[in-house]
């Protein structure tokens, strides 16, 4: 069975696990643990545990328990002294403060959900996110980069603060994976911090393992403003420390009234010009969107996209990539 490492956080990695997880290969995914913003901040400032955000969504993604253990753990209350919070970051900070280990934490927890696979912190030390700006601005916190949407200036550089050593079952990982998928998500606030963690570069650049990476959507203001996918690309082996092998775009019709919504947040959709940029790795394009229409809780107070790749058929064309003799007998 093949062993397939997801790398990432937030809603772009919940996608690609929610859609794998129904094939039968060794599935496992490398965490980013630099989230401060929302339930997770709070929790972190208050409590001292770590984050816990990417974690949870990542586990529910993996979930085969019944749907109202699914539904539990997504769950945000929009009231009271709870108001904000997500039940399966509570869950899970609880878990910190009585456990022995967070390994012991992770395994609970896999156990409840019935999880189908590995999830993996990138690392247990407190750490920070941060970035510099062209400017020479300097932001501190993953929640300040996020929400610093006005910021016209690009990003010169990422780093953690302070530095993080790596969780050794992230490193072991990298090492046994026959394929490593990177995205989609936020590039420097959901991607990169990971291969920020001391050594993961290093060994995700020395692996044989082929690396997938699915491009975004839509640009991220404050982030990658303007970028087509030839930006992404370069920014992304900046800390990747290789090309990848494959690059997946989505080739759909986005809505004229999505568009119009980004448009009034500075932001677009990501251009593929690949191919007049040099990429010699492999390029599949493919309708990617989600048509179903995207909703939050009234409770959760943090800017959200509105527009996510499609689970399914994320699955599908990674499919043909991860086992392609076998989807060329059963198209």
């Amino acid at each position: 069975m093949r062993k397939i490492t997801v790398i990432g956080g937030g809603t772009g990695t919940f996608v690609v696990l929610s859609g794998l997880k129904n094939y039968p290969v060794d599935l496992g995914v490398i965490v980013t643990m630099m989230d401060s913003g929302g339930s997770t901040g709070r929790l972190r400032d208050q409590l001292g545990v770590l984050p816990p955000g990417d974690l949870r969504q990542c586990l529910v993604a993996l979930s085969e328990a019944p749907l109202l253990w699914r539904q539990l753990f997504l769950y945000r209350f929009e009231s009271g002294d709870f108001a904000g919070h997500n039940f399966g970051n509570l869950f899970l900070s609880a878990l910190e403060k009585v456990c022995s280990n967070y390994d012991e934490v992770i395994n609970t927890a896999s156990f409840v959900l019935k999880t189908k696979g590995k999830v993996i912190p990138v690392t247990f030390d407190n750490t920070h996110l941060c970035v510099q700006y062209k400017s020479g601005k300097i932001v501190k916190g993953e929640s300040n980069i996020e929400e610093n949407i006005h910021e016209s200036s690009p990003v010169q550089k990422a780093f953690l603060e302070p530095l993080a050593k790596p969780n050794r079952q992230a490193i072991e990982r990298i090492k046994q994976s026959d394929v490593l998928i990177i995205g989609p998500g936020d590039l420097y606030t959901s991607i990169v911090p990971v291969l920020l963690v001391e050594e993961i570069k290093k060994n995700i650049s020395s692996s044989k393992a082929k690396i997938i990476f699915i491009m975004n959507l839509m640009t991220k203001s404050g982030q990658t403003n303007n970028y087509k996918a030839s930006d992404h690309l370069r920014d992304l082996m900046i800390y990747l420390g290789r090309p990848p092998d494959a690059i997946i775009l989505n080739s759909g019709k986005i809505e004229s009234g999505i568009l119009h919504w980004y448009r009034q947040n500075n932001e677009k959709e990501v251009e593929n010009n690949l191919v007049n940029n040099g990429f010699k790795g492999r390029i599949i394009e493919n309708d990617l969107i989600d048509t179903h229409q995207i909703t939050k809780s009234a409770a959760d107070k943090l800017t959200r996209s509105i527009l996510r790749h499609d689970s399914q058929k994320l699955a599908d064309v990674l499919k043909k990539i991860i086992n392609p003799r076998k989807s060329a007998k059963n198209p």
